[in-house]
């Protein structure tokens, strides 16, 4: 595979560039360029959150002290820092947004068997929202408060995988509930959210779509408990009702029974009481896929912390979300890796050591693989063990 071919072209040997070029068509992003393309642009951000570089000089010169291995790694455009502003500035975000979803399409079945926990012949998904904090001197069009900018992320997450469906990134203040609006829903799925979620009318229209909703309750919610089933109280299990809501409005937006499921936590002793559409399942069950929700909180903190989202190359609101959607690009593409190469390091693992070996011609596998392949037969095992 690698034939004295960089690490950097051999990862991109996981696109689809066919796919990246029908994007590219679409929304003419290439029109009336001469040289730095959309190919290039994209293959400049990755290599900025591939390797964690912090401005556009930060790319530019990097990129140019390998200036003899950039043709045979894919780049065809003379590349400066102005050039990369400008191409963020102007081309399209939608191109990169379409080929990311591209990624994912690769990238899910390849994680459809992986497991979550939850033994669940159904499709589940995570809905929830993080805050990215901005300047506002910079960054006008996102004003969150008074003195404060903020983009939002609001992403619907597959549980399998932890991989991203679907992304909107609106200014701060926009309400979560607006996500919603937006969403096709999928018939027999899950959908497990928050209770900053709760709103009947859009409740109704998940039952309505034949879609199935866990929900963390509120605490003034109005209801009248129509029935009861036993539950196990050592499983940590206090309650399995069957209610009617009764508040003023709610009550009309949303007519049909619910069910409440009161649960405590074993290990934090939180009491969790989550509401569902969903009256087959077993109660411990819905406790755990409500549990399960916090996979989207540790895939927040995993793109905030590895990937270059929490500060910007631009301040337009095309340029912020054209490296958004190219940063969640690199973390499919890093994922569909990891599942093509039946590699056993974790993301982060892979992510740090293409950080370092991306130009570097050597066989792509024995670079994630390999822990020091110039001194294979190196026993100190003590060394070794020190950080696994």
């Amino acid at each position: 595979m690698n034939s004295g071919r960089t690490v950097f072209a051999q990862l991109m040997d996981f696109l689809r560039l066919h796919e990246f070029r029908k994007c590219v068509r679409r929304y003419r992003g290439d029109h009336k360029v001469q040289s730095f393309t959309c190919l290039d642009q994209w293959l400049a951000m990755a290599f900025a959150q591939l390797t964690f570089r912090e401005s556009l000089r930060d790319i530019e010169t990097c990129l140019r002290a390998m200036g003899h291995k950039l043709y045979h790694s894919g780049f065809r455009g003379h590349l400066s820092r102005s050039t990369l502003a400008d191409a963020n500035e102007h081309r399209d975000w939608r191109i990169f947004e379409e080929f990311a979803h591209v990624l994912i399409g690769i990238a899910r079945p390849l994680y459809a068997g992986d497991s979550f926990g939850v033994e669940l012949g159904h499709m589940a998904y995570v809905i929830d929202s993080t805050t990215i904090d901005l300047c506002l001197a910079l960054f006008p069009w996102a004003r969150f408060r008074k003195h404060k900018a903020a983009v939002k992320l609001h992403t619907l997450l597959d549980l399998r995988g932890s991989l991203p469906c679907v992304i909107s990134v609106t200014d701060g203040k926009t309400h979560d509930l607006n996500f919603l609006d937006s969403l096709v829903l999928e018939p027999g799925a899950f959908y497990i959210m928050d209770r900053g979620y709760i709103d009947s009318e859009q409740l109704y229209r998940i039952h309505q779509s034949q879609a199935f909703f866990i929900i963390r309750s509120k605490s003034n919610l109005c209801y009248r408990r129509l029935s009861s089933r036993t539950v196990d109280k050592s499983a940590g299990l206090r309650s399995d009702q069957t209610l009617q809501l009764t508040g003023q409005f709610t009550a009309d937006l949303y007519p049909v029974p619910l069910r409440r499921v009161h649960y405590v936590d074993a290990e934090s002793e939180n009491r969790i009481v989550v509401l569902t559409n969903h009256f087959e399942l077993p109660a411990l069950t819905v406790a755990q896929l409500y549990k399960a929700r916090w996979s989207i909180e540790l895939f927040f903190k995993w793109i905030k912390q590895h990937l270059r989202i929490k500060s910007f190359f631009g301040t337009s609101p095309n340029a912020v979300k054209t490296q958004v959607w190219i940063a969640i690009s690199v973390y499919v593409l890093v994922a569909i890796v990891k599942k093509r190469l039946k590699l056993e390091r974790s993301l982060s693992e892979i992510l740090q050591i293409l950080s370092i070996s991306l130009f570097e011609k050597v066989d792509i596998y024995q670079a994630l693989t390999t822990l020091d392949p110039q001194n294979k037969k190196d026993d100190s095992h003590n060394q070794l063990l020190l950080f696994k």
